[in-house]
């Protein structure tokens, strides 16, 4: 398994590569499979922030779905503890709903590209146009004018699945939103998180050419 340790607006010393794959070992337990970990540092300069200035992102790219954690503390090796534990249980998640879903044939989780903001290759300008972006996983960042507002643009993959999932996959990778295609009603949607274990499905009223609704058979 590669491990691939980047920093942003920080150094990575040495010894915290050693200490991140020394720490990552519990990853290959629960993924077997996974064939690379992508590890994030971030640092924070504004002081009032402190007690969050470093951190972590882990996100494991497998066969199936990619999952993802991060977590914020004063310094890096506990954002990575933390960020760690967060991972740990949606690996076991996955791992439990795949034992599952091998139990039922018939219900195929889609795979989802649903990759973090990785660099970019070159920042636009102030007064640059928004890119087009073409390739699943495509991502840039734009200024609005001469405003502070920064427009960040990132294109996913889209593919037919059941709400079910798309919760799922909102699950596994922290987010409190996530983009789908309805499988059952073939129309562009969002699950996004409520209070609690609550959850809510905005639809657009408009059906996706080449996707044909499910309707299953009582």
């Amino acid at each position: 398994m590669e491990i691939v340790v980047v920093g942003r607006h920080t150094e990575v010393a040495d010894r915290f590569r050693r200490h991140v794959e020394d720490k990552l070992t519990k990853v290959t337990q629960l993924a077997p499979h996974a064939r690379r970990v992508d590890v994030e540092v971030t640092r924070e300069n504004n002081p009032r922030l402190s007690e969050v200035r470093e951190k972590v992102e882990l996100t494991v790219r497998d066969k199936g779905p990619v999952i993802r954690a991060e977590a914020a503390a004063d310094d890096r090796f506990g954002a990575l503890d933390m960020a760690l534990d967060k991972l740990s249980e949606r690996l076991r998640r996955s791992r439990d709903r795949r034992k599952d879903h091998r139990r039922r044939a018939n219900d195929v989780m889609a795979a989802v590209d649903v990759r973090p903001y990785e660099e970019v290759a070159a920042e636009t300008a102030a007064t640059a146009e928004p890119a087009v972006l073409t390739e699943p996983g495509d991502a840039v960042e734009h200024q609005l004018g001469d405003s502070p507002v920064v427009i960040r643009q990132k294109l996913h993959r889209a593919e037919p699945m059941t709400i079910d999932d798309a919760v799922y996959q909102m699950e596994m990778v922290g987010h409190d939103f996530f983009l789908f295609i309805d499988k059952e009603s073939a129309r562009p949607a969002a699950v996004y998180r409520r209070k609690g274990w609550t959850y809510g499905v905005i639809e657009l009223d408009s059906q996706v050419d080449g996707v044909e609704p499910v309707t299953e058979l009582v």
